[in-house]
């Protein structure tokens, strides 16, 4: 009984479920789209892995397997499911290409997931490693993409060469958070493309600014 026991579980056993198999990209993104969803329901102090992996149907140690702490998976969750629509485009214009980012970013913030972000910023404020989750898997991927668009644009003589480019983005995208967390003024496209204007005339090489300094 036991070799007929030993040779039919051998013959079940063509593909074991041993340790260390391919994870199940279908659990992943599960587990990605109950984050946001209790997260825009309950904000970022009341959420826990363990809820997130209940709505998920999968256990916690699943969740784990990918993301070390709640902080990296609210994170990621937000960055993955927004990195298609944030995409920079390479339209030939230093203008349209930010301006077109700049106004899906604002779209985002005024949708649903305008609440997401509002926990992640509320949250992050008193959690260190939110916040630099929020740095590292949002924000820094964006950046380098911008860092792109603005060394095309350069290229084409539409930005100063010495540009400081960091500066240049701050100044950007400071407005769109200040309006969206104080809320003092809307969000519309239109006020994107007066920034827009506004930032990159002043990058371009032909502006030319006198310093002065007091005595």
């Amino acid at each position: 009984m036991r070799q007929k026991s030993a040779a039919g579980n051998h013959h079940r056993g063509s593909s074991p479920r041993a340790p260390g198999r391919p994870r199940s990209e279908q659990a992943r993104l599960a587990i990605l789209r109950s984050t946001l969803k209790l997260l825009g329901k309950h904000g970022f102090s009341d959420l826990t892995i363990g809820d997130v992996a209940a709505h998920a149907g999968v256990g916690k140690a699943t969740v784990y397997r990918w993301w070390p702490n709640k902080a990296s998976l609210i994170a990621d969750a937000f960055a993955k499911s927004t990195t298609r629509a944030l995409h920079f485009p390479d339209t030939g214009s230093v203008y349209s290409d930010m301006s077109q980012q700049m106004r899906q970013l604002v779209k985002i913030f005024r949708s649903r997931r305008g609440r997401i972000v509002s926990a992640i910023l509320g949250g992050g404020q008193s959690d260190p490693d939110l916040i630099t989750a929020f740095r590292e898997r949002f924000l820094l991927p964006r950046r380098l993409e911008a860092y792109a668009t603005l060394r095309r644009g350069i290229r084409r003589g539409e930005l100063r060469g010495n540009i400081d480019m960091d500066l240049l983005l701050d100044s950007l995208y400071g407005p769109i958070y200040m309006r969206f967390l104080v809320r003092h003024k809307s969000l519309t496209p239109e006020f994107i493309d007066r920034l827009c204007d506004l930032v990159l005339s002043g990058a371009h090489p032909s502006r030319k600014f006198r310093r002065h300094r007091s005595h």
